[in-house]
């Protein structure tokens, strides 16, 4: 256990306890296949949450078939869709990992939720896993009606390597084809690389992730130094974030990558984007998608899920 776990509520504390006996050692000295499994391990159990359909298919990329993954809240057709990217570094994760917080974002925002299944890393390094990204997107904007969505409301939602998946699909969308996407939701992105913000520091060594970590993470994303320097790779390299479509940021007080998410944040908003940040106290980086493990991830997804219904239904 960290010094950074004084910090946590009572059901972070019980889980970060719990991760000695889960994540003997850091991500990035167990590798690319151990953390693989880790993670499988880490998702949520229990039954899941009822919803009216879910349902696999995939969609064409120019790197092949992109497995997605689709639920539907109620029986009616073109409703709105916010598209998942699932985190984990890029190098794991899973749609399993994410079923059930999408299971409640559809339910509690009333949207259509269309998880993405994207290559990884570092099989896969940047630009593969984005382009399967934008490759979805794409998709369900012009042929959406195909799998009964309404490709002109569009909504991002990522978790950490996903909100960065997020967000530079959004960069795609301004600065390429002028699609119009309605919102986004970057749930503790990693937005920047390696930038020493205080957070980084306080948070270095967990719980969950340790700085250590990101950077491994980082290494196994990206190709060379240039792609560091590449908006597209990473967000907070764009030299203005004008036109970006309106967001919400989530982050965690106990992470490392806490204040570069909210410097995002604060850039967006300067930048004249409609956004705000929610940072959630007691609760540390992964938290989000732990559906029925913190009182926090309830109160952050319902978060998301009206934010989603406020930008997408109207």
């Amino acid at each position: 256990m960290t010094a950074a776990t004084g910090r946590l509520d009572p059901d972070a504390m019980a889980v970060a306890r719990s991760l000695s006996r889960i994540l003997p050692r850091p991500f990035h000295e167990l590798g690319v296949a151990d953390s693989r499994a880790v993670a499988a391990d880490l998702r949520p159990r229990g039954e899941p949450e009822p919803i009216h359909e879910v349902r696999d298919s995939e969609i064409p990329g120019r790197n092949g078939l992109v497995p997605i993954r689709l639920y539907r809240p109620q029986g009616a057709v073109e409703l709105p869709v916010a598209i998942y990217f699932h985190g984990g570094g890029w190098t794991v994760g899973s749609l399993d990992g994410v079923d059930a917080v999408c299971r409640a974002i559809a339910n509690r925002s009333g949207c259509v939720v269309v998880s993405v299944d994207y290559r990884l890393a570092p099989e896969h390094k940047y630009p593969t896993p984005l382009h399967d990204c934008v490759d979805a997107v794409a998709h369900l904007a012009l042929r959406g009606a195909e799998l009964g969505v309404d490709g002109t409301r569009i909504g991002l939602v990522g978790d950490s390597a996903g909100g960065n998946l997020a967000a530079a699909v959004a960069l795609w969308a301004r600065d390429t084809v002028l699609l119009k996407l309605r919102c986004q939701v970057l749930v503790y992105p990693a937005t920047e690389f390696a930038v020493d913000r205080p957070s980084w520091s306080e948070h270095a060594d967990g719980p969950l992730i340790t700085t250590a970590d990101v950077m491994w993470f980082w290494g196994n994303y990206l190709r060379d130094e240039g792609d560091r320097r590449d908006p597209f790779a990473v967000p907070a390299a764009a030299a203005s974030l004008a036109g970006l479509p309106r967001t919400l940021v989530i982050t965690a007080a106990v992470d490392p990558l806490r204040d570069s998410a909210e410097a995002f944040a604060a850039r967006l908003l300067a930048d004249g984007v409609d956004a705000s940040a929610s940072r959630y106290d007691g609760v540390f980086h992964g938290f989000f998608t732990e559906i029925g493990t913190f009182r926090a991830t309830d109160a952050a997804v319902s978060e998301a899920a009206r934010f989603l219904r406020n930008s997408l239904l109207p």
